[in-house]
């Protein structure tokens, strides 16, 4: 199915996201008063961000139209005829919490009858004497029945890539598949056997990455999170897996992979000159899934895999530290499009990776310009469209979910939730596009945020006032220009100047 889904469902995105991203554009167009360079400039970032908010809007209609077909289980009595090595991949994370997950999971994994042709493999990249000693402490008992083998590199060469490459080099040759986790990943046997099963039944299949839930969260941030995800992630998931094929996208982690496949992506480049363009690359999944396409293998999804998850940030500090990190990768992979004989969807992947945080100061450079008066519209037209093609996956998401739903009280829930998801991403949008504008311009002044940096800067005001001052200083100059520019903005002027009230509430443990 993938492969004659996914050349239809490409068509049918492809053409939606022209059709959306026209109509933005030429309203955009047709609401200038005054042509000038500048006037130009600013239609040309609306065409690149008309590209990026519409092929979002394409992806989830695809995913709407075409049907949701479950595949078929493996039965009861299955059983793989490959051996499965299951990674998890650890560096200074609280080890408790996933050695008590690993007892249930090892235990489970017996229930199922997995053991015999799977082992689990805690392989850790963890430094510092009183960590170490954490661990081993942790694992102990896990080790000493048998139950997963625990590995610690004592260089931590190229990071979470070259720790999965190095087990690779010593232990692969005794498994043919892989399944790779973090430490707060968590993935059931069903969901482990499901994934086995399929890759087993499609012999060209490199990679199958299975959808990702998030665990229940415990600040109101972290349950926004998780009710957002539950909301739209299953019929974007599908429309993504639809279009793209057998060429989908990796995700880091809760995938499965022949161990053939991955070793044509195991030695990744490693960039010239310095960081934050050079250097190791710190987003490698993208990457690797490109590496192992290009080699002749398929890379799809599995939307409908249930029983996989992690847990997220719970609070925007960590989500934006966590971000940082990934937006210095994906910019990263600007110089890795002209690498040769790269799938052309594979291209696309690295691209909307890309433009995922370009595409932040494109908006702020768009706001200036707007607040400063230098380009004069009459209609908020090509506003009122943005919002529109912003909302088609939330209301494709709202539609699917209503088809699932049996009775009118869990449509209702459904129906709150859907208003609440709107409201909370409404107020945390220009937060965090005004977060990502600030890390997309530190990388380009050639500052290095590291791998899993935990330093913050020396002095920096209570959270939530900086945006506050951006946001009043905008406020100030678009009533210098006009109500329709005020207009325009409002909806990111306003949740900027009350950011010293919403971020820490949402920071919050609710009682």
């Amino acid at each position: 199915m993938p492969g004659k889904v996914g050349g239809t469902g490409l068509a049918l995105f492809l053409s939606l996201t022209a059709f959306f991203s026209i109509a933005i554009i030429v309203a955009f167009v047709l609401s200038v008063d005054q042509w000038s360079t500048i006037a130009f400039v600013v239609s040309a970032l609306i065409a690149v961000n008309a590209l990026w908010i519409s092929g979002g809007a394409a992806t989830a209609v695809v995913g709407l139209i075409y049907p949701n077909r479950r595949q078929s289980m493996p039965s009861r009595k299955w059983k793989p005829s490959g051996r499965t090595a299951i990674l998890v991949t650890l560096c200074g994370e609280d080890p408790y919490p996933l050695a008590n997950y690993l007892k249930q999971f090892t235990r489970s994994l017996r229930t199922a009858k997995l053991h015999e042709n799977a082992q689990v493999f805690v392989i850790s990249d963890t430094s510092g004497g009183s960590q170490i000693a954490n661990e081993m402490n942790a694992f102990d008992q896990l080790i000493t029945q048998g139950l997963v083998e625990y590995r610690r590199r004592c260089e931590n060469v190229k990071k979470k890539p070259g720790n999965i490459a190095d087990w690779l080099q010593t232990h692969g040759a005794n498994f043919d598949y892989m399944v790779v986790k973090d430490a707060d990943s968590r993935m059931t046997q069903d969901s482990i056997r499901n994934l086995i099963w399929r890759l087993e039944q499609n012999p060209r299949t490199g990679l199958l990455q299975a959808a990702i839930a998030l665990l229940p969260g415990r600040t109101r941030f972290g349950r926004y999170q998780r009710v957002s995800s539950r909301l739209l992630s299953q019929n974007f998931g599908h429309g993504f897996a639809v279009w793209s094929g057998k060429t989908g996208n990796y995700w880091g982690h809760n995938a499965i992979m022949r161990v053939e496949a991955f070793r044509e992506a195991v030695y990744l480049p490693r960039l010239t000159g310095k960081a934050p363009f050079g250097g190791d690359l710190l987003s490698h999944d993208f990457v690797e899934a490109a590496w192992m396409r290009r080699a002749g293998w398929d890379i799809e999804l599995a939307p409908d895999v249930r029983g996989s998850a992690e847990d997220a940030p719970q609070t925007l500090h960590e989500f934006f530290r966590r971000d940082r990190r990934w937006c210095q990768g994906n910019l990263q992979h600007i110089r890795l499009l002209s690498e040769p004989k790269l799938h052309a969807l594979s291209r696309l992947h690295l691209i909307t990776g890309v433009f995922s945080y370009l595409s932040a100061p494109i908006w702020l450079l768009m706001l200036l310009l707007l607040s400063f008066g230098l380009i004069s519209i009459s209609s908020i037209s090509s506003l009122v469209l943005v919002v529109l093609v912003l909302l088609i996956p939330k209301g494709c998401a709202l539609v699917d979910r209503f088809r699932i739903a049996k009775t009118v009280f869990r449509r209702r829930i459904i129906l709150r939730s859907w208003f609440y998801e709107i409201a909370m991403s409404t107020l945390l949008g220009p937060l965090i596009s005004l977060h990502n504008a600030k890390s997309v311009g530190a990388i380009l002044l050639g500052r290095d945020c590291g791998w899993k940096s935990s330093s913050v800067s020396r002095w920096r005001l209570p959270e939530g006032w900086a945006q506050s001052g951006i946001g009043l200083s905008i406020l100030l100059m678009t009533l210098a220009v006009g109500p329709i520019v005020g207009i325009w903005l409002a909806p990111i002027i306003l949740p900027l100047i009350i950011a010293p009230l919403l971020i820490p509430f949402l920071n919050e443990v609710p009682a």
